[in-house]
């Protein structure tokens, strides 16, 4: 066995033995890492700020149409050119919902967690009265002047229940009572929190002890028949919220937790998520019932662990905070408190779901423990990609060290006040990609300026780029080193980082010049939108291209071409650097067994080890090799669990290169691929097989050197959507190299002539979607809108024989309607302009009027 194994059985223990006598405050016990899926492709869009546009433009050029295509047939209204009159039937824009953000959670909370610490101790009871007045006084004198305020005790508070089968505090912990605690933290100006878990414990079932507040209401009424898991732990039972009786307990604890003064509950063992996504042990009920009983009392409400991204709106209606992945704690005794893979497990998490956190709540990647080195199990430069990550993500600032032992490496990351000032400012940051061990990172701030992380994840030192035209920007800008505090120039197109260090970060700011432009793209947090919308959904179309194999012989008799078929298949390698893995995988090569380009990644962590992979195509097939080491693993698409496979055989023999899971029928689009090892000895990846649609015909082409001749082949979507042709990454010139003519490209002879004898392959290239996503929707008079500082602003939507006409109105005035329809899907179309506006805040909204359905996409305005 194993010492993680050892310590996390200690503290279940701890747990089961403190949970049987009641509600439960017990220690949250880890119990691997949950899959985590990828954001749903229909999440309901966030409502942001400046719902209802105010003002009047006054623009010196009149706002115009531009490039929308002629429909060839009809649209179901006829466009004008003119904004409507006040008597014409114009549906009325549905304005974006007007939810409030809970005013205690308006911005990701800063503090302190008492869990770190009981594990790195081995003491569950580590957390008594003199520990937490000593956390809180070292918190005071030490970070309290940068935000924290916060000080939580997590599982082992209580250790009894009261003549109403509510938790107590444990007097062995607090013989004076926890209430003096409390009050101590009060008295430094900070909140205190404390630790729950959903359901009822055995022995307040068992003794029926009246509700407090409910005359007739007994605990014995409340749990759910036949008795159930309420848990992870299996420690107590689920309640019955169909019964009142159940609501009014909840009410009874809080209205005692709230009497204490406390401040926030933590609610662990959160299903689905928590280990648990197969449905079979589900906590929404309680979510939504302890939701109610703590809101009243303006306490933060706090989910963990790993929670279900598939829930992620429901989450976000009940509470203010949800840990996207399992504890950050290492397990290793007092040799560390955390380690850099369960920091680097993060980033993926991390980028599944920076959309789904805003005012009001927050996504949590536990403690950020940096504090002190000699504990930490952190390097100095991995200390700072830490609290880098979580501050451009938006997430809760606690940290796990003890307090009283900072260092003043720990104390300077966690004040500097540029960095504290980019987490609460608020607004996730997104990965450029995570296919790359040197990733951007970045967020449009409210004020039009941008933060932008560059993470180095790799094993060696590296120069990293950010270039404008990847995170939205066109044009210089002005670049501020937010560790360093200090400027450091304007950059036009790009900053490079130069030897950023092994697992190092650098943290910008880049602010635009003047006469630059800004593109935002439809799933930013300032887009508002109005009526009921969906994100993809399989309205988007993603970017794309395909491969063109130009044979080039010297025999005097070209080759003829090959033809092409409605589909194709791509394989992908375990090495290609699309794939992400989670956890702690192998890699093995010259094997010899048989397997695609004989070698294998491969796991034998079940429960934590996963990769992902994001396609564009309409299916995609995971194979692998069949063995009795083999076990089974978890299939999710586009964050829905699909199905559990098998690559286990009874036999010692195996069978290379097997398919173990196909889909073939997902919408053309972007999806992504997520498979989490369950069980067996190992689980291992060999390759994809990605199916698309075909986009040129033929797909191979030849050129004779000694018959020369031009070679043409035709691209089957809308010839607008082509982009160009690409060879090792190097662009072809349109033009001299290649000719277009209408669906028709022709490679010129001139340049066939500089190919090798032998296959060459060029990349032909199709437009998307901005970032490969889309809001849609069907209903009349939905609306979307945005509000930035700039002189003039485009509305870049796409086309389609779907869509019809929309209302455009600027700073509250109808100014135009367009029309969107178009034969075919076209991308990126600027189907509204207006330049010379005042200097200042404007409001775009663009409206539903016709068509079957209505796309969003980006703006892009010039800044002032």
């Amino acid at each position: 066995m194993t010492r993680k194994t050892r310590a996390r059985r200690s503290l279940r223990a701890l747990v089961v033995t403190v949970a049987a006598l009641g509600i439960v405050a017990a220690a949250a016990v880890p119990a691997g890492a949950t899959p985590t899926p990828q954001p749903t492709a229909t999440a309901t869009a966030t409502p942001a700020p400046s719902a209802t546009p105010t003002g009047t433009p006054t623009p010196t050029a009149t706002p115009s149409a531009t490039e929308t295509p002629k429909p060839t047939a009809a649209p179901t209204a006829t466009p004008t050119s003119a904004p409507k009159s006040a008597t014409a039937a114009v549906p009325t824009p549905i304005p974006p919902a007007t939810a409030t953000p809970d005013p205690w959670a308006v911005t990701p909370y800063m503090g302190w967690s008492s869990y770190s610490m009981q594990v790195y101790s081995g003491n569950g009871k580590w957390i008594t009265a003199d520990q937490l007045i000593a956390q809180s006084d070292a918190m005071h004198a030490k970070l309290q002047k940068a935000g924290y305020d916060y000080i939580n005790v997590d599982a082992g508070w209580s250790d009894g229940v009261d003549a109403n089968g509510r938790p107590t505090p444990s007097a062995t912990l607090y013989p004076q009572g926890l209430k003096k605690v409390i009050d101590h933290v009060h008295a430094n100006d900070q909140k205190f929190g404390v630790y729950l878990i959903p359901g009822i414990g055995p022995d307040v079932y068992n003794k029926a002890y009246p509700i407090a507040g409910a005359p007739g209401c007994t605990t014995h009424d409340i749990a759910k028949q036949p008795l159930t898991q309420a848990d992870y732990w299996k420690i107590g039972y689920a309640i019955d919220f169909s019964n009142p009786c159940s609501q009014k307990y909840i009410d009874s604890i809080a209205d005692q937790l709230a009497a204490w003064g406390v401040n926030f509950v933590k609610f662990d063992s959160v299903t689905p998520g928590s280990g648990i996504t197969d449905g079979s042990v589900d906590a929404r009920d309680d979510v939504a019932a302890w939701s109610k009983a703590l809101k009243k009392h303006k306490i933060w409400f706090e989910l963990s662990w790993a929670l279900d991204i598939n829930q992620a709106d429901y989450w976000k209606k009940y509470a203010n905070g949800w840990r996207v992945e399992w504890d950050v704690e290492c397990y290793c005794g007092n040799e560390a408190l955390t380690q850099w893979d369960n920091i680097a497990r993060l980033f993926p998490r991390a980028a599944d779901w920076w959309r789904h956190a805003g005012p009001g709540g927050w996504n949590d990647f536990d403690s950020l423990d940096v504090g002190n080195g000699k504990m930490d199990g952190l390097t100095p430069d991995e200390r700072r990609t830490a609290t880098t990550l979580w501050a451009v993500s938006a997430a809760p600032m606690y940290t796990g060290n003890d307090l009283t032992k900072l260092d003043k490496l720990g104390v300077d990351l966690l004040t500097n006040p540029e960095v504290v000032g980019v987490d609460q400012a608020g607004v996730p940051a997104r990965p450029v990609s995570t296919t790359t061990k040197q990733q951007v990172w970045y967020a449009l701030n409210k004020d039009g300026s941008y933060t932008v992380a560059l993470f180095n994840l790799g094993r060696a030192e590296s120069d990293i780029t950010a270039k404008w035209s990847d995170i939205g920007l066109t044009g210089s800008a002005t670049v501020r080193d937010l560790w360093a505090r200090k400027n450091v120039g304007r950059a036009d197109g790009s900053f490079t980082a130069s030897d950023v260090p092994i697992h190092g970060v650098r943290l910008l700011k880049v602010t635009p010049d003047k006469g630059a432009t800004v593109t935002v793209n439809d799933d930013a947090q300032g887009f508002s939108y109005g009526g009921t919308w969906t994100r993809n959904g399989g309205a988007e179309v993603a970017a794309t291209s395909q491969p063109l194999t130009v044979n080039v012989t010297d025999t005097g008799t070209p080759a003829p071409p090959t033809s092409t078929g409605p589909t194709r298949t791509t394989s992908i390698n375990d090495t290609d650097p699309g794939i992400a893995y989670s956890g702690q995988w192998g890699y093995s090569n010259g094997r010899n067994f048989g397997d695609y380009q004989d070698d294998v990644h491969y796991a034998e962590h079940p429960g934590s080890d996963s990769f992902s992979y994001t396609f564009t195509g309409t299916g995609i097939s995971y194979l692998t090799e069949l063995d009795s080491s083999e076990g089974e693993a978890d299939v999710y698409i586009d964050g829905q669990f699909v199905k559990t496979v098998s690559a286990n055989i009874p036999s010692a023999s195996h069978t290379p290169q097997q398919t173990v899971f196909t889909t073939n029928d997902l919408t053309d689009g972007q999806h992504t691929l997520r498979v989490v090892m369950k069980s067996g000895q190992f689980m291992l990846l060999d390759r994809l097989d990605v199916i698309q649609p075909n986009l040129i015909d033929p797909s191979s082409v030849s050129f004779d050197t000694k018959a020369p001749a031009a070679a043409t082949f035709s691209v089957l979507r809308d010839p607008d959507e082509f982009t160009g042709i690409t060879v090792n990454g190097t662009a072809l010139k349109k033009g001299s190299d290649y000719t277009v003519s209408g669906s028709k490209v022709t490679l010129q002879q001139s340049y066939l002539a500089t190919l090798p004898v032998g296959a060459t392959t060029l990349n032909v290239g199709f437009r998307g979607d901005y970032l490969n996503d889309v809001h849609a929707t069907t209903a009349a008079g939905a609306s979307v809108s945005y509000t930035f500082s700039g002189t003039g602003v485009d509305w870049l939507a796409p086309t389609g024989p779907d869509q019809g006409v929309v209302d455009i109105y600027l700073d509250g005035k109808l100014v135009k309607q367009v029309d969107t329809h178009s034969d075919t899907r076209r991308t990126q179309q600027k189907v509204f302009s207006v330049s010379g506006l005042r200097n200042g805040k404007h409001t775009i909204m663009a409206v539903k009027e016709s068509g079957a359905v209505m796309r969003a996409d980006a703006l892009r305005y010039s800044v002032r």
